[in-house]
């Protein structure tokens, strides 16, 4: 077997850890904040954390479509990424035209790549359909601004969340259980015995009105 040349291996493996190091670079799913986890669970912490943003409606009525946005601002603020979830399994979750995200998994994460901030501030518009019943849902958003160093450290992560109140909906009303039937049945079985007493007391007052020769 011919082995690689010692400068050759050390471009192998140069190779392999660079692109582990740039593995996540689209985004993954599952560090919106959403389980506890966050971007920290790749990304080596160390840079000044950013602030993060969600901003758009607190109330939906159920069915309504509704617009946010997700704002990183500060940290390292070269490139940056995102995850957004939502707690509501029948909400629905799309990615604005042009804003860097798409749909994975029901989440909303970053593509093709990490995003350049543009004047210390990166944002990543989407909207959010509600559910047909009424509730309350959240929004969760994890941001990472990064240093662009191509590698996993050194970076700024910071999540946040938002409560939305779903209003109207389908969900039934309790109902009272119709009990007319019962009623009408108690009533005429009630009414039965009383009758049956007032004829026995008429039949005697009979009897006694001839024993005693009134007519």
């Amino acid at each position: 077997m011919r082995l690689l040349p010692v400068n050759a291996m050390g471009v192998l493996v140069v190779g392999l850890f660079s692109s582990s190091s740039l593995a996540y670079s689209t985004g993954v799913t599952g560090y919106s904040g959403k389980t506890g986890v966050t971007c920290t669970a790749c990304h080596g912490v160390g840079a000044e954390p950013p602030t993060v943003e969600l901003s758009g409606p607190t109330s939906l009525a159920a069915g309504a479509t509704g617009q946010y946005v997700f704002i990183i601002r500060g940290g390292p603020a070269v490139l940056g990424g995102a995850d957004i979830a939502v707690s509501n399994t029948e909400a629905t979750l799309t990615p604005a035209a042009g804003s860097g995200l798409e749909r994975r998994d029901s989440e909303l994460t970053q593509v093709p790549s990490a995003r350049p901030f543009s004047g210390n501030e990166l944002r990543f518009e989407f909207s959010l359909a509600a559910p047909s019943s009424g509730g309350t849902l959240t929004l969760f958003a994890a941001g990472n601004s990064a240093n662009g160093n191509s590698g996993n450290t050194e970076d700024g992560i910071a999540s946040t969340k938002l409560e939305i109140l779903v209003t109207g909906g389908s969900s039934p009303e309790p109902t009272e259980p119709d009990t007319r039937d019962e009623d009408r049945g108690c009533a005429t079985a009630g009414g039965t015995p009383g009758l049956m007493l007032s004829l026995f007391a008429g039949v005697l007052l009979a009897r006694r009105s001839r024993a005693s020769g009134r007519c």
